[in-house]
């Protein structure tokens, strides 16, 4: 195991910083859809590898765009004019020990199936074209994959950063977006599409949520319409997230773009519940971290998760891992503000044989430093051990990656 540094920071959490922003793109958002896609692509991948062969093989599925389409609205419900186009990229193992492995056919498969799951008017035959450029692995990365041992080598060296816990304002944010794109607000306003981005704009004690909501036309009769269903939402996520402890005061504001008296060119309405079909394109690596959440006032890596491999490619298990040790020393150990974990891997090395994993901890005023020291890095350790789980929940899709 690698070297496991605790340090003590002199800082204010985040929770009691002046100003915070953080922003959650809504499972419509085209970014949102291609990073959840191409990590379902690699879910299938993965399993069917381990079930042809025994284990999972080299792939990552994490380059991709979603190029939107065209669609004209109109109050009372338009139509889509040309579809989106899905382009999926990078590498897989497309043949093993003499037997074609299908990436092209499980790909589409897995697009398709997740936009019939999770977006109720996207068409995935009419309103989505697919084009799969996911081309063969190389032989070098491919290599690693041919160990019989139960914790591979790291495919590339590469530095993840998590923490904890949850701000007020990320757990609202988080919360909102949530609250509206489940099944049971769809039931009571069928309205709201699915691509929703919540802004979240703290000063002090006073919050702002700026929400980005893809109405959908055919549940709008009129402009006169739309703003009153626009105003009723507003109010519904007033009466549910005020009064808080954590706020003086929410407010919540709604596709600020609107114009009254200019028709639809002044509302934001769509026909499937999505920028995509018109608007707006979508790229991997765009969208939420892992905690659901892009969080402007805490480090961020580079790596994008989405559709990396699950079992050697630390972009992804160090994104999870981090937040995931994070979160076990918060709870774990008593005296902790706020606590920073990053991991850094060197390719070649096992994955649960970080090159460092160094713990940041804001802490409690008249803790005994010595013992949170000891406690956290045992609790670092212990999650190292048992990296293997997650590696699993990884491979069968337990884990969101956005």
């Amino acid at each position: 195991m690698g070297e496991i540094t605790i340090e003590f920071l002199k800082a204010n959490p985040v929770a009691e910083q002046e100003v915070e922003l953080v922003e959650r793109k809504g499972v419509g958002h085209p970014d949102h859809i291609v990073d959840a896609i191409m990590d379902k692509v690699s879910q299938r991948l993965s399993q069917h590898y381990r079930q042809r062969f025994g284990k999972v093989l080299h792939h990552n599925i994490d380059k991709a765009l979603l190029v939107a389409g065209g669609a004209e609205t109109r109050f009372g419900g338009g139509e889509v004019t040309s579809p989106m186009l899905l382009v999926f990229g990078d590498r897989a193992t497309t043949e093993y020990n003499g037997e074609i492995i299908p990436v092209t056919e499980f790909s589409i498969e897995s697009a398709k199936k997740w936009f019939k799951e999770e977006l109720r008017f996207v068409d995935p035959v009419s309103h989505v074209n697919y084009q799969v450029e996911i081309k063969p692995a190389s032989i070098e990365l491919s290599s690693i994959f041919d160990s019989s041992a139960k914790i591979l080598k790291a495919n590339d060296t590469s530095a993840a950063v998590g923490y904890a816990p949850l701000s007020p304002t990320e757990k609202l944010v988080l919360e909102t977006e949530r609250f509206l794109n489940s099944r049971q607000f769809k039931v009571e306003h069928p309205e709201v599409g699915e691509d929703i981005k919540v802004m979240g704009f703290r000063n002090h004690n006073q919050l702002s949520l700026t929400v980005a909501i893809a109405f959908v036309d055919r549940f709008i009769a009129s402009e006169k319409e739309y703003f009153y269903k626009k105003e009723k939402i507003i109010s519904l996520l007033q009466d549910k997230f005020n009064p808080s402890s954590a706020f003086n005061n929410i407010r919540f504001y709604i596709n600020t773009l609107d114009e009254k008296g200019s028709g639809l060119s002044g509302v934001y309405t769509s026909v499937t519940g999505t920028s995509a079909e018109n608007g707006d394109s979508g790229q991997v690596g765009r969208g939420n971290r892992v905690n659901g959440l892009i969080a402007l006032n805490r480090p961020m890596g580079t790596e994008a998760a989405a559709g990396k491999n699950p079992v050697s490619h630390v972009g992804k298990i160090y994104n999870f891992l981090s937040h995931e040790i994070a979160e076990n020393i918060f709870t774990e150990v008593q005296g902790i503000k706020e606590v920073y974990v990053w991991l850094c891997s060197q390719i070649g090395k096992p994955v649960d044989q970080p090159m460092i994993t160094a713990v940041q901890i804001i802490p409690q005023s008249g803790i005994d430093s010595e013992q949170v020291r000891k406690l956290a890095r045992e609790t670092a350790q212990k999650s190292l051990y048992n990296i293997q789980a997650l590696i699993e929940d990884l491979i069968e899709g337990k884990r969101s990656v956005c």
